[in-house]
């Protein structure tokens, strides 16, 4: 009897993800970085040479579990000791030390702005065995920003629908959010890049875009080139041969304009959909959160998105900030009772080492489950 081989596959690469859209879209620059080096994606992640774990810093529990799979390739590593592991993302760009800490068999922490510098910290680990970082990120200075990670737009895979950053950071400072820590200041990408991009996905098959960005229709104001309305991308962006759908997450209520509406009614590729983060219905919490806008602009917003037909809307929002009181719980349920927002991604505040509102007087847990068990009924 002849016993066929099994052929040996070729080790190669697993990237873990956590977190939000952007995340989503570092992790497939990521993989062609990877795929750039020769490396075809791992069968499992025991027997993959190379581990990225694109973490998020937004809340506790994909921290949590970030760490927890560090735990795991520890192991993985005792037996297979050429593993290369490296951590990339949000946390990666807050925790490096307490990573290195905690986790001395990682090889390399990158952070949010560095993607580029991954096929050089593989062939630096391979080379040297030698904990490694590159954290940098663009200064906060200038009103025109150029320092743009590079990107890898030729290994893009072709797919129906694709995700492209056109926004980097983040200048608003809400007071409970990490992300301008984490990804640095606001930058915008030059407008023929992110429609050569399109051009290129287009040629693919790609067919609906979602635009990307902290508070994507801010794009456009630290550009070289001068400043380019939002609404006008997404006109510049429909006029692509082949590009049937736009969609764009998430924008800020004080940087939406009318001509973002004009979009919305009058460009056939704009979807039917806006994702308007509200976070609560009282004026002195918006303030305490640092989110520049009032309830009432708000609700202009609401009402001029409510008038193009079939548009649907949905929203953001967060109970149990530190000095809600009862009366502001109430005014922000108010609000909600009244614009009847098509879906709503409702959450009790959890707060971020780092942050303003983090050393605040926090509300008691069992108040904020009442209050977010209260909204969602």
């Amino acid at each position: 009897m002849i016993l066929e081989e099994t052929p040996i596959l070729p080790r190669g690469y697993k990237v873990v993800t956590w977190g939000c859209q952007m995340n989503v879209e570092d992790s497939e620059q990521m993989e062609s970085i990877l795929q750039g080096l020769g490396l075809p994606e791992a069968n499992s992640m025991e027997n993959a040479e190379v581990v990225l774990l694109n973490t998020c810093s937004v809340r506790k529990k994909p921290e949590d579990k970030a760490f927890s799979m560090m735990g795991v390739l520890a192991l993985a590593k005792e037996r297979n000791p050429d593993m290369i592991i490296g951590v990339c993302g949000c946390m990666a760009q807050l925790r490096a030390d307490e990573i290195r800490r905690r986790a001395p068999h990682v090889d390399f922490v990158v952070g949010t702005a560095q993607i580029s510098q991954i096929s050089g910290l593989i062939a630096e680990a391979r080379q040297c065995k030698r904990f490694a970082k590159r954290l940098e990120l663009p200064e906060r200075k200038g009103a025109v920003v150029t320092d743009i990670p590079k990107r890898f737009v030729s290994e893009r895979a072709s797919k129906l629908r694709a995700f492209v950053p056109i926004q980097y950071g983040c200048d608003k400072f809400c007071t409970f959010c990490i992300v301008p820590t984490t990804r640095g200041r606001e930058r915008s990408r030059p407008t023929e890049g992110i429609l050569e991009e399109i051009r290129i996905l287009a040629s693919r098959g790609t067919r609906e875009v979602t635009l990307l960005g902290q508070t994507v229709n801010s794009y456009g104001k630290n550009l070289l080139q001068g400043k380019v309305p939002f609404a006008r991308l997404l006109w510049e962006i429909a006029a692509i041969n082949g590009i049937e759908r736009i969609r764009y997450m998430s924008p800020y209520p004080r940087d939406f304009k009318d001509d973002l509406v004009s979009a919305h009614r009058d460009c056939p590729q704009v979807m039917e959909h806006c994702h308007l983060p509200l976070q609560a219905g009282d004026d002195e919490m918006l303030k305490m959160m640092r989110r520049v806008y009032t309830v009432e602009s708000f609700k202009q917003i609401y009402h001029s998105l409510r008038a193009v037909p079939g548009l649907a809307i949905t929203t953001d929002v967060i109970v149990g900030f530190p000095g809600e009181t009862e009366e502001m719980f109430q005014g922000t349920m108010s609000v909600m009772e009244r614009m009847r927002f098509d879906s709503a991604f409702m959450f009790a505040y959890s707060p971020r080492p780092g942050t303003p509102a983090a050393i605040l007087l926090q509300v008691p847990m069992a108040v904020k489950r009442r209050r977010l068990n209260e909204l969602i009924d």
